[in-house]
């Protein structure tokens, strides 16, 4: 198994920044891909943006050029740097572990974050 713990969530007002934490453990072994997705009440969850081992980004059109993920992989560790807030960035994140050789999704338990008005 592998578990993620979130952090980094809050208030903000619109403008601000706010930077997203995730640390993987256990049977890391195998992990290609690493990301942050979203979710609102009600919705489904949506992707925001996902980093591969050797680098790769990929990022949803919403976030595009206001929103940066990095990994650090001897830290086990993606981040989410996450400027320009806007109201509708208001979400709980959360974290994701993807292996591929067994396909298989690991979910952390979210982060909350507020962006007011």
């Amino acid at each position: 198994q592998v578990q993620l713990v979130e952090s980094g969530g809050g208030l903000v007002q619109a403008g601000g920044s706010l930077r997203l934490s995730c640390q993987a453990s256990g049977n890391i072994f195998g992990i290609n891909r690493m990301g942050w997705y979203r979710q609102a009440p009600g919705k489904q969850r949506e992707l925001v943006a996902t980093v591969s081992s050797g680098g790769s980004t990929n990022y949803a059109d919403s976030v595009k050029g206001r929103f940066t993920i990095s990994r650090d992989n001897a830290k086990n560790t993606v981040y989410l740097q996450m400027n320009s807030l806007k109201p509708e960035d208001t979400d709980v994140y959360y974290c994701n572990a993807y292996k591929a050789i067994y396909g298989t999704d690991y979910w952390g338990k979210g982060t909350l974050v507020t962006v007011s008005s």
